[in-house]
Parts: structure tokens; C-alpha cells; sequence
């Protein structure tokens, strides 16, 4: 990419000029991160239909905005085993009943088990409960999502929560494993107006880990209802300036089973990936204290260097790190069949991830609005060039 001086001072003009013009809605954004992370959606996962029922709202949304489908509808339908957590999920220690998701989480390969035992100290921070049952002691719980299911039931008690030494437990724990469990991504776009073939792609997974039992759901507010609020946000902003290329959003499912939703996609795509021109996936963007990371960023360096530009002509981000390649989001499979493509998380603030205090209210969405403009002034420059 090669500019020359009358080109790049009438790009630095533009970012000035334009960048007066937004109109990003923060109110927008803020409610749908709290619809997104009610009990209404069941932390968008895999009981009480809480992926179904997200996957429903953002068809709704995009039908609002006035995004076109990409095919018959906006969802692209796929299947994938999982382990789930619908009923019962009891724990009691020293006999004292702990609360799921705060004091203990059962491990997400684990089967049903109905069981009262003494422990047996292994070490410091494995207790054992004889074949069937292994109790550790953790600092931090996180969970995460399981495509099979596991001999042995594994409990993780928080130290920080329970402090005392377990030395009995009764466990009843109930799982269901789905063989096939429906889900689908969301996609819809905007038309360009001289050449809609091209398009520039904006990504965001809206599943999360859904419930762990019939009482705890994990919300998942930065993780990822921030990214699809920031992708609606912006669908909404590029339905309203239609663009010379055409937009593309999709909300990836079974990004936290393996990146299910995006790989899905790409073995099977509604367009030709030839005419992505970029993409951007958004995930974990709801802090920005700390600034912000790309991964790609040095695998695609001159467009990284074009965002440093953008992002440093005006005043937006205090930082932008770069990263090499990661299998760390819906942007992977993409790269790997060639497809330029950046993923954008935000840094510093709160330290919530994969559990239950992942929640709207604490989500401070430092650098909403400055990602928003980095994002809208980046593109314009990548679909010009």
C-alpha cells in the first residue's frame, strides 16, 4: 500500500472531517449489552435455548437495521456435541453448601454423579474422592465448554471463597450430553453502492457458556456481548452511509467450543472468501484502560501501520500492541484460507473472564466510542485503497 503526499494529507484531512460527523450510539450499546447478558438468554448457551434465543434477537436486530440476508434468511444452521448442565448441581463441603459459580464449578467434561464420601488429600490442591470423583482447589474459576464427556467428575472449589480444608463432600450433579446440539450464525450485510461483489467483513461471536445447573448462568458481558453490541453499532452506522463496497457482519456461534461457528463458515461459505476484501473480529472489547491489541498486526504490517496512523492522527486509543498469529478467535480460519483479517480485543480495567462476574454493570466500556471511530476511519482507508 503506497500513498503518495497529496493522497495521505487528503486521508488525514478526511479523519478530521469525518470523524465529526458520527453519531455513535452509547445508548444503543449499553442496552444491548444488558439484553444480551439477561437471564432471558441463559448466558447464550446450550440450555433453557439461551443460544437459540439470542440467535432470534440479533435476526430481529438485523431485520431493524435493514441489513440484507445472505441467502434464504440470516442464519446459517450447523450442529456440534456438547456437554451440558440443565438440572441439578449441588455441592456441599464440611456441610456446607457451596453456591455454583462463586464458591465451586464442576468441570465441563464431567458426567452426572449422586455421591456423599470423605476426601483424601493428595496435595496441597488435589483432594481425591475415589474413582469417580476429584476435588481441587483453585484461585481463580473458570469455566469453559466440553464436546465430550469425561470418567470422572472433577469439582473446582475457590480458595478465595471457601478457605476452609475439604474433608468430606456430598455431590449431585446432573448432565445431559447432546449429540447434536443446533446452532447458527447470524449474518446479514450492506450493499455497496459501486461495487457490491467486494466486501469488507465485521465479526463478533455472541455465544457464551450459558448455564451451569438450573440456577447459574455466566452473562458474559465483555465476553462477548461488548463485540456484538460494537458490531451492531456499527451495522447500524453503515446501513445508514453506504459504503462503495459492501459491509458483512456476522455473529459467530460455538466460538467457545472451538471456534465451531467461524471454522463452520469458512468450510462453507455464502460468499466467495476471494471477495472479503478485510475483516475485523471483535472480541473482549468492552475495557480499554490499558489499550487495545490486533492480532495479525505482524503478519499484515502495512495495514497495522495504516491503523497506527489513523489511530495516532486522532487521538484515540492510548495504545495499540501488536500480535502475530493466534488461533484465538473467529478470525482464524479465516487468515488460513487467506483472508486478511485483524482481530481487536481491549486491555486493563476489569479482570472478569469466564465466570459469573463477568456482568454489564461492571463493564466500564472505556474506549467504545474511540474504537468505534478507529474501526469506521481504518475501513474507509483499506476500501479505498
Amino acid at each position: 500500500m503506497k500513498y503518495s503526499t497529496l493522497k495521505h494529507l487528503f486521508i488525514l484531512f478526511f479523519l478530521f472531517t469525518f470523524a465529526k460527523g458520527y453519531s455513535q450510539d452509547s445508548a444503543y450499546v449499553r442496552k444491548t449489552i444488558n439484553q444480551l447478558t439477561s437471564k432471558k438468554f441463559w448466558g447464550r448457551g446450550y440450555t433453557k435455548d439461551g443460544m437459540g434465543k439470542a440467535s432470534d434477537f440479533l435476526a430481529a436486530e438485523y431485520e431493524k437495521i435493514g441489513l440484507l440476508p445472505i441467502g434464504k434468511n440470516y442464519k446459517q444452521e450447523f450442529t456440534y456435541p456438547v456437554n451440558t448442565f440443565p438440572g441439578k448441581m449441588f455441592v456441599e463441603v464440611n456441610g456446607k453448601k457451596l453456591l455454583p459459580g462463586k464458591d465451586f464449578i464442576v468441570n465441563n467434561e464431567s458426567p452426572s454423579l449422586n455421591k456423599r464420601i470423605k476426601l483424601r488429600k493428595i496435595d496441597s490442591v488435589l483432594y481425591d474422592g475415589g474413582p469417580n470423583l476429584q476435588v481441587v482447589l483453585k484461585d481463580k474459576l473458570t469455566w469453559s465448554v466440553a464436546s465430550e464427556v469425561s470418567p470422572t467428575t472433577r469439582i473446582e472449589i475457590s480458595r478465595k471463597f471457601f478457605k476452609e480444608k475439604p474433608d468430606s463432600i456430598k455431590v449431585d450433579i446432573e448432565h445431559k450430553f447432546v449429540s447434536n446440539f443446533k446452532a447458527a450464525n447470524v449474518i446479514g450485510y450492506v450493499k455497496g453502492t459501486k461495487h457490491p461483489d467486494s466486501i469488507l467483513m465485521i465479526t463478533a461471536h455472541y455465544d457464551h457458556l450459558g448455564g451451569m445447573g438450573a440456577e447459574t448462568f455466566f452473562p458474559g458481558a465483555n465476553d462477548n456481548a461488548a463485540g456484538v453490541a460494537t458490531l451492531l453499532s456499527l451495522a447500524k452506522y453503515y446501513a445508514e452511509n453506504p459504503q462503495p463496497y459492501s459491509i458483512g457482519f456476522i455473529c459467530f456461534a460455538g466460538e467457545e467450543a472451538g471456534l465451531l461457528g467461524s471454522r463452520y463458515f469458512t468450510e462453507n461459505p455464502l460468499i466467495f472468501l476471494g471477495k472479503i476484501k478485510f475483516l475485523i473480529n471483535l472480541d473482549l472489547v468492552g475495557t480499554g484502560e490499558s489499550g487495545m491489541t490486533v492480532v495479525n498486526a505482524s503478519i499484515y504490517p502495512k495495514a497495522f501501520s495504516i491503523l497506527n496512523q489513523v489511530n495516532q492522527e486522532s487521538g484515540l486509543i492510548s495504545k495499540i500492541n501488536s500480535r502475530g498469529k493466534a488461533a484465538n478467535s473467529d478470525h482464524y480460519f479465516f487468515t488460513e484460507k487467506g483472508v486478511p483479517a485483524f482481530f481487536f480485543y481491549t486491555q486493563g480495567g476489569i479482570a472478569a473472564y469466564h465466570d459469573v462476574f463477568d456482568k454489564p454493570e461492571t463493564l466500564p466500556l472505556t474506549e467504545y466510542n474511540d474504537l468505534f471511530r478507529l474501526i469506521v476511519n481504518f475501513n474507509k482507508i483499506i476500501l479505498n485503497n
